[in-house]
């Protein structure tokens, strides 16, 4: 009978608690033997009356019986049991038991999936994708929608999207709304090319990689700041956010935070300045200074950005802010005096004056000017000569007037208002290539162009990378909209009919990117000649030849004047010749080869057709140039400043700093002028130098260039000495410097010791290295 007792308390106490095969619920793992599995206070529901007891099986004491429904926590497991806290209220007080239940009676409580509501976004589906009744792939499917399709969504469950989709079905829009899954969809970014425009900040703002604040902002700009935009972008939320240029980036700016502002250009006019200013790269405080105007300086403009005026000053192009600055008067004009006996001044007479012939030279209006019937103020006005125009005197007075002729008058001008210049302007007739439209077709032939190049090889027994090039730039010119007889003639005219070590070496038929101070080191360099002519077509027609350009001074060629110090002057400077080209006959002498490839034709100029379409801008090509591996540079800047070194190209992170005197080895320049360099066996980038400038900040002090098509390095220094092998044309050299920092030469100063790739070294002519390239 004690048996059978027992045998019906067991039974009993199943029936009560546990069953024999319990059913495992969902979410609750297995586990055999003695394992035991960590739970993550997981919320589960009675399913009947349950015992709780002190350890994981029925031979343990029962301490409670949680009633049916009601909700436990989880944070243990072992095999079939699963270890719970129960809470309770007790008279009034929080009562807390744990213990060990049978997972057969216990249920995981499944929570209904939370909708999550957002800001209106659009999409793009990255593949066909089903749009369904409900959140779930159980639901129907209304219609499936194409790759590469919008829909708008604002409205989420677990990784379901409610979408809006619009579509054109039987000729008329139809919509249709439903559900579709979201790893079938991705945030749809629009981008736009626009007319260019400049935006001015109008508060602190920041400037982000990408169209929106998901990541942090890489700058911070100010108010006031001006930034150049030709595309925006809407993202995915509906905000516009305009591309720009700032430190060599390309980021966005948010338009809600900027201001747009006109580009106004206006008869020159002279200022002065207010107090020590500065000339600014760009129309914004945060830009780089180019250099101090001091007080009472005066300076021209005859162009505006929202508060900046377009100004030169000691021949650098630039920015001042207009409240710095107010408008000049000139003194009147008054004709030279001389003095008396007794100390009053008076004119001298009119029968005293002398007249004499003058060398010609050519000079600058530098304001309105009166043409005179005679040399004095009293004398009648013949006409009046405008501020910057180019004048040749033929004679000059005692009482300091000038004869000239201009707009078919001759007269007097008082030299006050004079300043010897050095111009390309004609000063005659405009009716050459000088001043066409470039942005028209042209007639020539490839074959005009072909046999006009191949006459200079012939003639001079050269080898050009131009050759037979002809059809290229009549493709170039008609895919961009540029007279391609210009085009040719620009190349022809940059790149001594391409046989120049630039276009030869670096297919640069243009010295684009070349800089007076570092020519071969700056200039891009291009992956083929055919790149090379459409990049450049499509750069000139996006800037110089865009009217929404800062660098647009008119579609022609134009010419600059210098004065005697190579200062442009604004005024008597005009189209492209007026920022591309620092000689001022620059234009003049690429119309002179148009002329000897193709006669000018008035007549058709006359009646072209104009092609005001603008490509976007181009990117910077990839590319540039790489030197050997310990080329020792030496920081020259002021005791002020320093070089910051980025950890990556295009990262600004600011990881290090060289100040002057301090040493490095640069390993690379970039067709963007990023330099790749190495510090203390580390390598980092940099695009804080100048290369209009570079002698204020590096100084190389060991590299070579081979100046010819050929050169031997010598186990020694001299044509005796066997041959380890031959270098290019403009490679790039080490030369090998001494203890004391200066290059290795030999005793007759007629060969340098060079290092080679593979770290031997040899000894090269003298006669045939250029080390003056960032010197």
């Amino acid at each position: 009978m004690r048996n059978i007792g027992k045998v019906l308390l067991l039974s009993t106490s199943l029936l009560v608690g546990e069953v024999v095969t319990p059913v495992i619920p969902s979410k609750v793992q297995l586990a055999y033997a003695s394992s035991t599995i960590k739970l993550a206070n997981i919320s589960y529901q009675t399913i009947d009356n349950v015992n709780l007891r002190t350890g994981p099986s029925t031979k343990y004491k029962a301490i409670f019986l949680v009633p049916k429904s009601k909700t436990i926590r989880a944070t243990e497991q072992k095999g079939t049991w699963v270890k719970v806290s129960y809470q309770y209220t007790l008279k009034g007080k929080r009562v807390v038991k744990t213990g060990w239940v049978s997972a057969s009676y216990i249920k995981k409580i499944s929570t209904a999936p939370k909708t999550v509501k957002f800001a209106k976004t659009t999409y793009q589906t990255t593949d066909n994708v089903n749009i369904r009744s409900g959140a779930s792939t159980k639901y129907k499917t209304l219609l499936t929608i194409p790759k590469g399709k919008t829909i708008i969504s604002a409205e989420k469950v677990t990784d379901w999207y409610k979408v809006t989709y619009t579509y054109s079905s039987k000729g008329k829009n139809a919509t249709t709304t439903g559900w579709v899954k979201g790893n079938f969809l991705k945030e749809y970014y629009k981008y736009n090319a626009i007319s260019g425009g400049y935006y001015f900040t109008k508060k602190t703002v920041k400037l982000y990689s990408t169209p929106d604040t998901k990541k942090s902002g890489i700058y911070s700009l100010a108010s006031g700041n001006g930034l150049y935009s030709a595309y925006h972008a809407v993202n995915s939320v509906g905000q516009v956010w305009y591309r720009v240029s700032y430190n060599g980036k390309t980021l966005y700016v948010y338009s809600g935070e900027v201001s747009k502002a006109t580009l106004t250009s206006f008869a020159a006019a002279e200022y002065q300045a207010k107090l020590d200013t500065y000339l600014y790269v760009s129309y914004g405080k945060a830009y780089t200074k180019l250099v101090k105007i001091p007080k009472q300086t005066i300076i021209s403009s005859n162009q505006k950005i929202g508060d900046w005026y377009k100004v030169s000053y000691n021949g650098k192009s630039g920015y001042v802010y207009s409240g710095d600055i107010t408008k000049y008067t000139k003194p009147a004009e008054t004709p030279d005096t001389v003095g008396t006996d007794n100390g009053e001044v008076k004119n001298p007479p009119t029968d005293t004056i002398t007249e004499q012939a003058v060398t010609k030279t050519t000079y600058a209006v530098t304001d309105q000017l009166n043409l005179r019937q005679a040399a004095a103020t009293t004398a009648a006005i013949l006409t009046v000569i405008p501020r910057g125009s180019i004048i040749i005197p033929t004679s000059k007075t005692s009482n300091g007037w000038y004869k000239v002729s201009y707009a078919g008058k001759s007269g007097y001008v008082f030299g006050t208002y004079l300043q010897q210049v050095i111009s390309g302007d004609p000063m005659g007739s405009r009716d050459t290539y000088q001043f066409i439209d470039l942005r028209t077709p042209s007639l020539v032939t490839a074959s005009q162009i072909n046999n006009y190049i191949a006459g200079y090889v012939k003639s001079t027994g050269k080898s050009s990378v131009l050759t037979n090039k002809g059809q290229v730039f009549i493709d170039a010119g008609k895919k961009y909209g540029v007279n391609p007889l210009y085009l040719a003639a620009h190349a022809i005219h940059e790149s001594a009919y391409g046989t120049s070590s630039i276009s030869i070496t670096k297919n640069n038929l243009f010295g684009f990117g070349a800089y007076d101070a570092a020519p071969f080191v700056a200039a891009y360099r291009f992956a083929s000649v055919e790149l090379c002519i459409d990049y450049i077509a499509r750069e000139m027609k996006s800037t110089y030849l865009n009217p929404v350009n800062w660098k647009y001074q008119g579609a022609y060629l134009g010419f600059s004047t210098k004065t005697l110090t190579n200062e442009r002057i604004d005024a008597s400077s005009e189209g492209m010749n007026f920022f591309y080209a620092s000689d001022p006959n620059w234009g003049k002498v690429i119309g002179q080869h148009m002329e000897k490839i193709l006669s000018y034709d008035k007549a058709y100029y006359a009646k072209a057709d104009t092609n005001t379409d603008v490509p976007t801008r181009p990117s910077i090509p990839d590319g540039g140039d790489v030197f050997p591996a310990d080329i020792k540079t030496i920081v020259t800047l002021p005791a002020d400043k320093q070089i910051v070194l980025n950890s990556k190209k295009g990262v600004h992170d600011s990881v290090k700093t060289l100040k002057n005197g301090n040493s490095f080895y640069i390993l690379e320049k970039t067709n963007d002028f990023w330099l790749r360099v190495k510090v203390d066996n580390k390598e980092y980038w940099t695009n804080d130098v100048d290369f209009s400038n570079f002698k204020n900040y590096i100084s190389v002090q060991n590299l070579g260039r081979v100046t010819v098509s050929e050169l031997n390095i010598r186990t020694g220094p001299s044509t005796s000495n066997s041959s380890l092998g031959k270098l290019p044309l403009n490679d790039y050299v080490s030369i090998v410097m001494k203890a004391d920092g200066t290059l290795t030469i030999d005793s007759t100063k007629a060969w340098y010791q060079v290092k080679t790739a593979n770290g031997s070294k040899g000894w090269v002519s003298a006669a045939y290295i250029y080390t003056r390239d960032l010197k």
